[in-house]
């Protein structure tokens, strides 16, 4: 795997890598229990958030950029300065040992300020383009938790399929073709 380029741009979210500086936010957010169970995530200690973004930063199989909100940047140039503009976040793990070609997408827009807003929409769409462009995958998918119809909107919207359901772990596994490769 290709570790992240330093910044994506979209016209109205920049993605960057998921940074040091990045975690006293991620980890304000994530003591949200609505967020915790649409994520399918535990609580976690600082220093245990802090621990699990050097764990991304190292890991070649995994792929995490914080979601920041153009129109809240202060410093449009310098991400690391932006950190008030974050907005969520958007991840790829490379988990499948079978087919090394498929990856796994998901996203958070985890700031109530910046929802609603179609961040989502573009922050997926520049990490189909990214995967495409960058790495060598040619499937998405995403498992999204059946209460959370908001998810499973935006990705059927973008051309995700629903491929399987699981009755145990009430998620909708959807896949998406991803062109260019």
């Amino acid at each position: 795997m290709v570790r992240p380029v330093e910044r994506i741009q979209g016209q109205r979210v920049m993605l960057v890598p998921y940074g040091k500086e990045h975690v006293p936010c991620y980890h304000k957010w994530m003591q949200d229990t609505q967020l915790l169970e649409d994520t399918a995530s535990e609580p976690l200690s600082l220093k245990e958030q802090y621990e699990l973004q050097e764990s991304w930063n190292s890991d070649p199989y995994k792929c995490m950029f914080i979601i920041l909100e153009k129109e809240r940047m202060k410093v449009p140039e310098e991400e690391s300065s932006n950190v008030e503009a974050m907005a969520g976040d958007v991840n790829i793990f490379m988990n499948d040992m079978e087919d090394e070609q498929a990856a796994e997408i998901d996203i958070m827009i985890a700031e109530p300020r910046s929802r609603g807003k179609g961040l989502a929409k573009e922050a997926v769409q520049l990490m189909v383009n990214y995967v495409s462009q960058h790495l060598h995958i040619s499937k998405l998918r995403a498992k999204i938790g059946d209460s959370n119809s908001t998810s499973l909107r935006l990705f059927r919207s973008l051309g995700f399929q629903d491929v399987g359901h699981s009755d145990v772990f009430k998620e909708t596994t959807l896949e998406l073709v991803v062109e260019g490769q």
